[in-house]
């Protein structure tokens, strides 16, 4: 298993953008947008390289839900126990094929590349070892519809082993992302496409 790593990648945060969005989304930007205002809203510097940062604390995994905006598509992973002082530590990166943490085993994932998603936060209470989200090895991610999605094409759980929930998540192709944390919150936004967005790869 891979450790986390001592060095933070850099985060692009989008100035209050993610307080509006982090708790709403399933939320649609509206279709009337124009072509100019969109591109200029969707100009980034995301790039696809794999982001990291070190975990403060491991409360619980709540739930993982998804939503469609202008530019992007949005996965939240919710630990209401995170604090802006106990953040949730992530590895986000793309994997040419996603193998279940612990077992090793391959967990076939739909979609043109795989982004496999590793936050700090387990899916049972450490304490108690109390089940604390649904998820099952291999399946698609309970509640979670991508269908319809711009770049999303399929979710599967993979494991949470050691402290660390691990999901694979299907992508159109290998497009710029980042992640975003609030309080209670871990949020992964992947770009509809290249061309969207400015920045290195």
């Amino acid at each position: 298993m891979r450790r986390w790593g001592t060095a933070l990648a850099a985060t692009v945060l989008a100035g209050g953008a993610l307080a509006a969005t982090a708790g709403t989304a399933g939320a649609v930007t509206p279709a009337t947008t124009t072509a100019t205002a969109t591109a200029a809203a969707c100009a980034t510097g995301w790039g696809s390289g794999e982001k990291t940062a070190e975990p403060a604390g491991h409360a619980p995994l709540a739930n993982i839900r998804t939503g469609r905006h202008a530019c992007f598509d949005r996965i939240v992973f919710d630990v209401p126990g995170a604090t802006a002082a106990d953040r949730v530590g992530y590895r986000v990166g793309y994997v040419d094929t996603l193998h279940q943490d612990g077992s090793g085993e391959e967990i076939p994932v739909d979609g043109a590349a795989i982004l496999e998603i590793r936050v700090a936060a387990p899916s049972y209470d450490p304490g108690s070892g109390a089940e604390s989200y649904p998820g099952r090895a291999r399946e698609p991610l309970p509640g979670v519809d991508v269908t319809g999605y711009q770049t999303f094409r399929d979710t599967r759980f993979g494991a949470s082993f050691e402290g660390e929930t691990q999901i694979g998540l299907g992508v159109r192709a290998r497009l710029p992302f980042r992640v975003l944390r609030t309080d209670g919150h871990v949020v992964v936004d992947v770009a509809h496409s290249w061309t969207a967005v400015s920045g290195t790869r």
